[in-house]
């Protein structure tokens, strides 16, 4: 049995084929398993929780995991240890999300481009064909993830708290979410993972897209994370496409086309969920 992952900071997909592709399991989704916010007990804990995970632990031969957070080496050695504690008698190989996105967006294997995340949280990276390239270090929910469902979620709250938001914006908002401001710090101070709370109101913009004031928060964060992720690569990027993968970038194609149009730059392919190209990679190489 292969386990495949694709991991954000919110949820966990998983899927199990056999070495030609054919799915053993319906998809598995776990919470998020980003192992440079969770400690390694809370990592083993989530995995745990689904009962087809651990009642086929002994016959995975191998997983391919692919998630936020991974991108430094001593988050990746920590989800490693604890996927080989649990899965005895696999081959372990735990990459960074931005990869998944890479392998699921391409046309084809060798294909150039520059490929970015909008998810829980944002990243982009440079694929020459055969390796992958960053120019900046991600830093996290805090300093960085622009564009991202959690920079989203933070600008809409501050927004709201701040009386930005038209009346009728303000009120939608109000209604749907607990906007008590104990709760809110509960959830950001004293509970894991704040950048999957903060993400979680990132699905209102796009309920709301007949706003002016929305399309706007739309497009400022995708004009921010152009500047500070995208134009690292401004020279690659007079010869190659821009990939998008994510709920975010999926469900934003049209802001982002048009702040393309704006800036300067080719849009390539939208995939919202990586994993489902990763099957077809991983097994034809088995």
């Amino acid at each position: 049995m292969i386990l495949i992952v694709d991991s954000g900071s919110t949820k966990s997909d998983w899927i199990a084929v056999d070495s030609n592709g054919n799915k053993l399991l319906e998809k598995i989704r776990t919470k998020g398993l980003n192992p440079a916010i969770l400690a390694e007990k809370k990592l083993a804990k989530r995995i745990l929780k689904s009962q087809e995970l651990r009642s086929n632990r002994e016959k995975v031969s191998h997983v391919f995991f692919y998630g936020a957070g991974c991108g430094t080496e001593n988050a990746k050695e920590l989800l490693e240890t604890v996927l080989k504690d649990i899965f005895i008698n696999a081959l372990i190989e735990v990459n960074e999300d931005t990869l998944a996105a890479v392998y699921s967006t391409i046309n084809h294997p060798k294909e150039a481009a520059v490929v970015c995340i909008l998810g829980t949280g944002s990243n982009c990276s440079y694929y020459d064909g055969e390796r992958l390239h960053q120019r900046v270090k991600s830093l996290g929910y805090i300093l960085m993830d622009d564009a991202s469902g959690n920079y989203y979620g933070k600008q809409l709250i501050r927004d709201y708290y701040f009386n930005h938001m038209p009346e009728n914006v303000r009120l939608a908002f109000g209604s749907k979410f607990n906007m008590d401001a104990d709760f809110i710090k509960y959830n950001l101070y004293k509970q894991p993972s704040p950048n999957a709370y903060l993400a979680n109101f990132a699905e209102f913009m796009f309920l709301h897209k007949d706003s002016e004031y929305t399309i706007n928060l739309i497009k400022k964060g995708i004009r921010i994370f152009v500047n500070n992720m995208i134009m690292q690569f401004k020279e690659e990027l007079k010869t190659v496409p821009v990939h998008f993968a994510g709920s975010i970038a999926y469900f934003a194609q049209q802001e982002i086309k048009e702040v393309a149009d704006e800036m300067g730059f080719k849009v390539g392919n939208f995939e919202r969920r990586p994993i489902d190209g990763l099957v077809p990679f991983h097994t034809k190489s088995l």
